[in-house]
């Protein structure tokens, strides 16, 4: 079985408003995620971990979303590892395999959710990442170039990120166990010195960090929309 925890318990702090609530191709940006996770087969439940100010908003997104994997709403933390863990001490006790995706991907696919998932059930760890393909250089402390980056086999990461559940939990009770900090949980695995393979993603599944992602992420939603119509 495979729940997907839902990162929802950020302050979005570089938008200036909850992005999460922001409506998109007419409806709420947290209500996209929700639907790829409700939509995708292999996903049997879902836990949303949100800020315990915006929970009756999100129960009325998940009520007039008809969504019936949600089990749980929790309150996250200080910081997203904080949220992570809140999420794996709600697990039922017959949860397998777990995924961890940013609420504020909506743009993930129920496809890339599954490849994800496929890749975790043969190799225990597996994340979907962005190739780069943009030239990347370092800088110095002044912003001039300082040289040239080689881009070959270099991954942005994304989410979701999918484990076998005893993997994720023993990673993260190393991470607190040892007062670490990490940034996502291919980071928390690794430091248990486990492979984790990477889903290359092939279409759009930013996260929207400023105000003008919410634009670009309109015009992809909307278009697969009518796409799917016709």
């Amino acid at each position: 079985m495979l729940t997907a925890i839902l990162v929802a318990a950020g302050d979005s702090r570089r938008v200036g408003f909850d992005k999460l609530f922001a409506a998109v191709a007419g409806r709420p940006v947290i209500a996209h995620t929700i639907d790829a996770f409700e939509r995708a087969d292999c996903v049997a439940e879902i836990i949303v971990v949100a800020r315990k100010d915006r929970f009756d908003e999100m129960k009325a997104i998940i009520r007039d979303g008809n969504f019936k994997k949600v089990r749980s709403i929790i309150p996250g933390g200080k910081h997203r590892q904080d949220s992570v863990r809140a999420g794996l001490d709600h697990l039922e006790a017959g949860a397998k395999y777990v995924a961890v995706h940013d609420a504020a991907r909506p743009l993930i696919t129920t496809e890339q959710i599954q490849h994800v998932f496929e890749q975790c059930r043969i190799h225990a760890a597996a994340s979907l990442a962005q190739p780069i393909s943009d030239t990347l250089k370092y800088a110095d402390t002044e912003f001039f170039v300082a040289g040239p980056v080689n881009r070959h086999q270099l991954y942005a990461m994304q989410t979701p990120q999918v484990f076998e559940r005893r993997l994720i939990e023993d990673a993260y009770r190393a991470v607190y166990a040892e007062n670490a900090s990490v940034t996502d949980e291919v980071s928390a695995v690794e430091r248990l010195g486990h492979k984790v393979i990477l889903v290359p993603s092939h279409d759009f599944n930013f996260k929207i960090t400023y105000p003008q992602d919410l634009a670009l992420a309109e015009f992809v939603l909307t278009q697969r929309i009518r796409t799917a119509a016709t």
